[in-house]
């Protein structure tokens, strides 16, 4: 079973000896024996333990195995309390969603500080046959269908080649105990019915069906290369980008479903963009890490921003106009009575675009040249006093333009 791991690890992971890997250890049977075996193999290890307080003494009890295993290990160990339920509440997502998010966004953070090269989780093939069946039942794309990934975003999976059987035999071969989650046994949980009921169903009808499920995953898997790039012939046929799905082409429901893949859309989320695309009604949808907003006849991808940047503007006397584009602007030096300042567009602004006499609400202006809300969102102008003299990218103010009689020329550049 050790030569088993070794080779996967060796074939699919591509680990290096010397690597610090971190290991998720809840104290059951599979993250146990993961610790186990991983130091059995000679990496260098520490293990990092959540404790979720969600199963009151039970998650007590789970941490205190946790400690006791790895003191005699000699395993090093970092302990993190959550308090998961209100996390949930203030997300407006489920526990075991929030449970996921908190798990995973400390991983991160851990890796990072302690410059480990990866996470190592448990999920074992079992768990990857379930996690077909689930997407089954939720409704999946290819890249669902082909279940988790030995390695994937600094998580890796050592025992996907190993069933649930394997590990507990090396765990009694150890002599090695663990402890049981209370929760797992709860049909509630989707997952858990399929683990309890629809699994061994199948297994009764063919013993093998675990097996084979996986088996189809990584057919699968090894399929998904060749059909990204079927996918990406037809977004460039149909106008497709990595920041524009045009609503003509929404019949395509898996072209669109691909293009929302890995931006953490799920699929909640899809559905209600496939509901709101059919009244076109203006609308923002927010993952971790993109925002998708519906904007008239496409849908615009832009990825989350905690800061947004300042245009910096360089202010310099010249003598004549020379240098033009969207981030040069020149004006009247002597019409300025005020310090030019920089801000983003507010509501009800009104400037007299270069070339008319007439005033211009900014947004009015932004929706001719077809700009969308996420981008208005981050427009700015350049102003003197109360008043606009520019449109930062688009358009200066006519009321401030060079003329014949201009004395002194003020070029403002981004």
């Amino acid at each position: 079973m050790i030569d088993k791991v070794r080779t996967y690890i060796e074939r699919e992971i591509g680990l290096e000896d010397e690597s610090l890997v971190l290991v998720a250890l809840s104290g059951g049977a599979d993250s146990t024996a993961l610790l186990l075996m991983m130091k059995e193999l000679g990496y260098k290890i520490e293990a990092l333990h959540c404790n979720f307080h969600l199963r009151d003494e039970e998650s007590n009890r789970d941490q205190t195995f946790v400690e006791e295993l790895c003191k005699k290990q000699d395993v090093p160990l970092s302990v993190r309390h959550f308090n998961t339920e209100e996390v949930a509440k203030e997300r407006g997502i489920s526990i075991e969603m929030a449970a996921r998010d908190l798990r995973y966004d400390w991983f991160r953070e851990e890796m990072k500080a302690k410059k480990a090269t990866c996470i190592a989780v448990a999920h074992h093939r079992d768990d990857q046959a379930e996690t077909l069946l689930l997407n089954l039942l939720r409704g999946t794309g290819l890249r669902g269908l082909a279940g988790m990934s030995p390695k994937h975003d600094g998580i890796i999976r050592p025992f996907l080649c190993l069933s649930r059987e394997e590990i507990l035999r090396y765990l009694e071969s150890r002599g090695q105990s663990f402890v049981t989650d209370s929760t797992n046994l709860e049909r509630i949980v989707q997952r858990n019915r399929i683990r309890l009921d629809l699994i061994p169903l199948l297994q009764s009808i063919n013993p093998s069906a675990v097996e084979h499920l996986c088996l189809a995953q990584d057919n699968v898997r090894e399929s998904i290369p060749y059909y990204i790039k079927g996918v990406e012939a037809a977004f460039d046929e149909l106008g497709i980008t990595a920041t524009s799905f045009p609503l003509s082409v929404l019949t395509s429901r898996t072209l669109l479903h691909e293009w929302l893949s890995g931006k953490g859309f799920n699929q909640a989320q899809e559905e209600e963009l496939m509901r709101a695309t059919e009244s076109n009604v203006g609308k923002m949808w927010h993952s971790k890490s993109h925002t998708i907003l519906l904007d008239r006849e496409a849908l615009i991808l832009a990825p989350l921003s905690n800061e947004l940047k300042v245009p910096q503007i360089k202010q310099e006397i010249v003598s004549s106009i020379e240098e033009k584009g969207p981030n040069v602007a020149y004006f009247d030096a002597d019409l300025m009575t005020a310090p030019i300042e920089v801000r983003l567009v507010r509501e009800g602004d009104s400037f007299v675009p270069f070339g008319m006499k007439g005033r211009k609400l900014v947004s009015d202006f932004l929706t001719d040249r077809k700009i969308n809300r996420l981008e208005k969102a981050e427009s700015f102008v350049a102003t003197c006093g109360e008043d606009i003299i520019w449109l930062i990218g688009h358009r200066s103010d006519n009321r401030y333009r060079v003329t014949e009689g201009t004395k002194r020329i003020l070029k403002l550049s981004v």
